[in-house]
This record gives C-alpha cells, structure tokens and sequence, in this order.
C-alpha cells in the first residue's frame, strides 16, 4: 500500500510539474482533506508530523520536475517518429556487455519494432509475439526483462493482457545503464603487451606534464600514464556504436539462434555496418563485445564470407546482408551460403518455425479455455444405473439438443434413438431423473428426513 501511495503521489507531482504548478501548490493539493489521491502524504502527516511530509513532497517534487524537464512532449505522429528515432540512436550508443545484456537488446529491439508500426512509445504486443520478434524462447525474454530493461527504465509493463489482448508496453528512456551478465569475472587482469579492452571502469587517467616518453606511441603513453590498478588504451575514448536497424532484422533469423552465430555475431555486424573499417580493438567497444569473443566472432564470420580483412581493417562482405533489405557495401558478385544455409551448417534450420508452432498451440489452447470459461462449460457427469454408466445429458435446457426431446416429454439415446428409462423432459425445458426416491409419500419423506437428522447430530 505505501509502495502504490508513493507512485499516486509521483504522478500528481509529474502532472502538476507539467502543467507549470509549484512545490507550494502541490502540498496544498496533497494535503487537503477532500483529495482523495493525497491520502498517503496526509497519513505519513497524521503519523510523522508536518516537517516529514513536507520533506516527503520536496523530494518528490525535486525527482517529477526532472523527469519532467527531461522529456519531450510529442503532439502529432512525425514527433512520435523522431522521439522514436531519438530513442533508437540512444540505444545504439549504449553498452550492452555479456550475453544477457545482448539478449536484452534484442528484446528492446523487438519492442521498438512494435512501436514504431503503433506510432509511439505505448505499444501492444504479447510476449510470444516479442519472442518470435526478438528470436529467443519466450522465458529468455522474461528473463531479459526482468533482470535488465526493468530495473534498467528501459521497458515497462503498464498493463498485463489477458485473453486475446496483448500486454500494454512503454519504452523508457534507460535511466541506469544495463546490468552485467555476472557481478564479478573470472579473467584474469590482462597483460600490457597483450593490448587492452575497454569497460566503464577503465577512463585513461589524464596525463601530467613531463610523464610522456619520447619515441611511445599513444597508446603506450596511455598505458603508462594509468593509474595502478587500471589498464587502458586510446581505444577508451571511443563509444559503443551499432546499428540496431540490421540487428532487429537479422535476429529472428535461425542463423542467429543460441547454437549458431549467437548475439555477439549480431553485435559485429551491427556494429561494422554503422562503422565499416574498424579494428578488432575498436570493435571491442563499438559492439560491447569482449576482446576474446570479439576475435572468434570474426574468424567464425571471415569463414562463413560474412567478413573481410584489409590489413587490420574489417568490414562486411556484400553477401553479409542479404535479404535485409538493407543496401550492402556493393553490389553482389557471386551467390554465398545465405542465411538459410548458415542454420543448415549448425543444425539450427527451423528453430524459429517450431516456436512459432508451439506459441500458436499455446494460443489455441488458451483461447479454448477462456471459451470454455465464457459459455460456463462444465465437466461431462456420468452415473451408474444398474451396473451401466450413463451419460447426464446438459442439465441447462438451451444445451440440450433439439434430437433429444421425444413427443411424449422423454429423453432420446442421441446414439440408440430410443426413450432413456427414467429422464423426462418438464414443460419448462428442464432434465427431470425420476429415481426411487420421487415415489415416496409425505410421510415417508418426513421419516428419512428424522434420520438423516439424527445420523447427522450422531457423527457431529
């Protein structure tokens, strides 16, 4: 209850910020007796007095006004379009390390695929939807969600779907930049002259008058000039940078999956088409790869023709991107393996087929549930009537088929055709059962009820 008090008491602050109010205002607003969205500032008032609650509302006033400031109204659908724009280049720029975090960019990949066919940040769209959207299974993607674009402010869930309707889904600005796959490592601290990879943590120390040597390279310089503890190159200075457009259509494909390339070939490629002619250093930070895996995603890549090298250049080969819909570098020479033929080479043709096949038997199972659930189904009652099973017809009268009413009011075998011994049809449509029971007198009846009475307050 306080955790959903505080997120009312959040939105009227945000309002009243964007509607150019003051912090004076909105105390009013929350604590007058009438409003009924202040009743958690009034109970921390009644509770901790004044001064808390006044230092409550600053606070929340001082978080609404930022986000506030920090974002921008949109009013018609090109706005939409360039706030999404704005957004896509955000994403692109950002450091999606480990596999997690990569999987977490193919899930917000996905999503902003469904934004911009809705025309804003708040979209509908299934989970089994954005799984087959994103290529992975539909827990990786809770996964994904949970562990990075939620607490990252990157996604949010306003609204969960249920039946036929899809979850509604806003896409946040990342606030916090994405979690790590793991809290800690297991590399070792790289040696100075097996060259360096970038992270957060690293920045090159700035450099002091007299420490550079004559004759160093840069790069040597910068590794000098590190504090102790750190290792760092020029490399630092530079941002990630991929193209998310390549990635969000070549991530459903099944040359893609887990078995396969995987997402840090995904990464490469992103990255080389938005800067083609970088170094395998370079790419370290560019597509948020580590160092390791960024040497054997390219030798994997230069095996299948996907990549070429010019000295320590690389950039994608023509055939990289077919059947993207997206121009290559130059016009293809020669047919390559295509993305069909890299899955069959890792035994991973049809993944994406046979997702798709089990989420549509999900759906039909679920849809012919809440069928069933809609028209109040019941399960089929059976009795045994002289050693024989028989099936109760509907007991409602708009159930019962029209095949199974005879002329005289009895009830017909819809199998046999013929009278069932004891069931009767009453004037008003309703299933009777004549049994034993309906033939005894009154004073038979008030004699089993004494007993039943009295065999009941016996047990009790």
């Amino acid at each position: 209850m306080a955790d959903h008090g505080h997120r009312i008491t959040a939105a009227i602050a945000c309002h009243v910020a964007r509607a150019g109010g003051t912090v004076d205002q909105l105390t009013r607003l929350l604590l007058h007796p009438d409003h009924e969205g202040g009743r958690h500032a009034q109970i921390i008032e009644l509770r901790s007095g004044q001064a808390r609650v006044r230092a409550y509302i600053e606070r929340v006033w001082a978080s609404a006004s930022a986000e506030v400031a920090a974002t921008v109204a949109v009013g018609s659908r090109h706005g939409a379009h360039e706030d999404l724009v704005v957004l896509r280049e955000q994403i692109e720029t950002t450091s999606w390390r480990g596999e997690r975090g990569r999987t977490a960019l193919r899930v917000l990949r996905a999503h902003l695929n469904f934004a911009e066919t809705a025309g804003g940040r708040l979209h509908a769209a299934s989970e089994r939807q954005a799984a087959e959207e994103a290529g992975i299974s539909r827990q990786t993607l809770r996964n994904a969600y949970e562990a990075v674009l939620k607490p990252g402010g990157w996604l949010r869930r306003l609204r969960v779907g249920h039946g036929t309707e899809g979850s509604t889904w806003y896409l946040g600005n990342g606030l916090t930049p994405p979690s790590p796959s793991r809290t800690g490592t297991s590399q070792c601290p790289p040696d100075e002259a097996l060259g360096e990879w970038s992270t957060p943590e690293t920045d090159v120390a700035p450099e002091t008058e007299g420490e550079s040597q004559a004759g160093n390279s840069p790069a040597e310089n910068a590794t000098q000039v590190a504090a102790p503890g750190q290792w760092s190159t020029a490399e630092t200075e530079a941002s990630p940078d991929v193209d998310s457009r390549v990635i969000g259509r070549l991530m459903a494909n099944d040359a893609f999956a887990r078995a396969a390339l995987g997402s840090s070939a995904l990464m490469v490629i992103g990255a080389l088409h938005a800067n083609p002619g970088q170094s395998a250093a370079e790419l370290v930070t560019s597509s948020s790869v580590s160092r390791a895996t960024v040497y054997r995603t390219l030798q994997r890549l230069h095996r299948h023709g996907l990549v070429q090298r010019d000295d320590s250049a690389w950039t994608l080969t023509p055939r990289a991107l077919e059947g993207t819909g997206v121009p290559g570098p130059q016009a293809v020479t020669e047919p390559g393996p295509g993305w069909d033929g890299l899955a069959a080479a890792y035994r991973t043709t049809g993944i994406a087929k046979a997702r798709k096949a089990f989420h549509a038997a999900e759906r039909a199972a679920y849809r012919a549930a809440l069928a069933a659930l809609a028209e109040h189904r019941t399960p089929a009652l059976t009795i045994v009537r002289d050693g024989v099973t028989v099936l109760v017809p509907a007991q409602r009268a708009d159930e019962i088929p029209a095949h199974w009413h005879a002329p005289d009011g009895s009830v017909l075998d819809p199998v046999t055709h013929r009278p069932v011994p004891g069931w009767r049809i009453a004037t008003d449509g309703r299933l009777i059962l004549h049994s034993p029971g309906d033939q005894l007198t009154y004073e038979e009846l008030v004699a089993a009820n004494t007993l039943a009475l009295q065999s009941w307050e016996t047990a009790a």
